[in-house]
């Protein structure tokens, strides 16, 4: 299973955001559950991005 085209594009950007303010990103995984990618950044974010390519915090 592979994220969409939608999901990595916005991987990028919101890595590229986080580690723009120097947040480190320790986790990027798909859930095979809900087809969702979870980034776990800095010492408590948790973002989920949606397979339509839309994120949110989750802290």
């Amino acid at each position: 299973m592979f994220p969409t085209v939608e999901q990595c594009i916005s991987c990028v950007q919101v890595c590229l955001d986080l580690t723009g303010f120097y947040i480190p990103v320790y986790l990027v995984r798909l859930d095979e559950r809900d087809h969702r990618l979870v980034i776990l950044a800095g010492e408590e974010l948790e973002i989920t991005i949606d397979p339509d390519g839309n994120w949110r915090f989750l802290t």
